[in-house]
């Protein structure tokens, strides 16, 4: 891309800070983004058990409840973070280095999600410690991944010249949103160690409350785009 388009509708101020700093643009970040979570939601497809063509197939399909109910909660999860990080780039004009790492730490915790997917699958009706440390690792992992991107969401919220100007008000809110949505996991990781089916359950109703909630940022995008054609 040639510097001019790089910049192009970018404010003069803006344009000269990303000069000086060493921003570039984010479009390689957002392949990498993209193809990190297609990797992942493939991933969670290949733990679905195998079913046998023969008279056996209903009971083992039957029996196989916990790798789908595992698979479900797994998806919609992952699905609903890459709309809530594809909300939050949507608003980012220019990356740096501190920024990208800090998008590494969450892809790291993305990529591994169908390792305790898988586990919780196999070990949540054995009951005992199997299960309890199966869910342990499962409530663990989606708490960090949350964290890992409510702290991009702070990191931009205080680095208002990565954004585009219309977005930088509303940032506070979308880190404080994401801070609050990964402290939620932290009553799954309570009962991970007393009831393993009801952690399940509560990291399950916290991709439902993503689900039914909205990210204001998008909407915002989307006015100052209409308004003034530069977003």
């Amino acid at each position: 891309m040639q510097p001019d388009a790089l910049y192009r509708g970018v404010p003069a101020g803006s344009r000269r800070r990303a000069r000086n700093n060493r921003l570039v643009g984010p479009g390689r970040l957002h392949a990498l983004i993209d193809g990190v979570f297609a990797i992942a939601v493939t991933l969670l497809v290949l733990d679905l058990p195998a079913l046998p063509g023969s008279a056996h197939f209903v009971h083992r399909f039957v029996e196989g409840w916990p790798s789908y109910a595992a698979y479900v909660v797994s998806f919609a999860t992952i699905a609903l973070i890459w709309i809530e990080h594809h909300g939050m780039m949507s608003a980012v004009r220019f990356v740096n280095r501190r920024f990208l790492e800090r998008t590494l730490i969450f892809l790291l915790f993305v990529s591994i999600i169908p390792w305790p997917t898988a586990l919780a699958a196999e070990h949540i009706r054995q009951g005992g410690a199997a299960a309890r440390a199966a869910a342990l690792l499962y409530a663990a992992t989606m708490m960090l991944m949350g964290l890992s991107m409510a702290f991009s969401w702070r990191y931009l919220a205080e680095h208002e010249q990565l954004l585009a100007e219309p977005a930088r008000p509303a940032m506070p809110a979308g880190a404080r949103r994401a801070l609050m949505g990964s402290l939620a996991y932290l009553p799954a990781i309570v009962f991970a160690l007393l009831v393993p089916p009801v952690s399940f359950a509560i990291d399950a109703a916290i991709a439902l409350y993503f689900a039914l909630s909205k990210n204001e940022l998008p909407g915002v995008m989307y006015e100052a785009g209409l308004k003034d054609g530069s977003v």
